[in-house]
């Protein structure tokens, strides 16, 4: 039976600040927020909305696998190893903290990022 899903409407991040979390990312990831209030902000990015919603102080989008190593819960995408490395260089020079590039294979290769709340973040690049 084919879905009848479509696409991914919204993915919601716990933030501590929805107004700072909103500016970090339009400054540093070039997302535009379309609403913001004390309680949520909603961005644009990638070809998704993402909604920063207030939330406990230690709340994060990551989690633990089954090992009990922490996980990131979104991925990201880019169009090869060179726009990898330019991302994840712009990204530094910000002083986002930053993984190192990993090489899955021949043709994959990836860093992990974190936001402002400690939310972690794939980007993989298929060359």
């Amino acid at each position: 039976m084919p879905s009848l899903l479509q696409r991914v409407s919204t993915t919601y991040l716990p933030v501590a600040n929805p107004t700072k979390s909103s500016d970090w990312y339009q400054r540093v990831l070039g997302a535009e927020e379309s609403f913001a209030d004390e309680n949520k902000a909603t961005i644009h990015l990638a070809n998704q909305r993402f909604s920063l919603v207030r939330a406990k102080l230690e709340e994060r989008a990551n989690f633990l696998d089954y090992r009990g190593k922490e996980r990131f819960s979104l991925s990201f995408e880019v169009n090869n190893e060179e726009e990898l490395v330019t991302l994840r260089n712009n990204l530094s020079k910000k002083r986002v903290p930053v993984g190192e590039i990993k090489h899955l294979s021949t043709s994959e290769c990836t860093f992990v990022f974190y936001d402002l709340d400690g939310n972690a973040f794939n980007v993989r690049s298929q060359t």
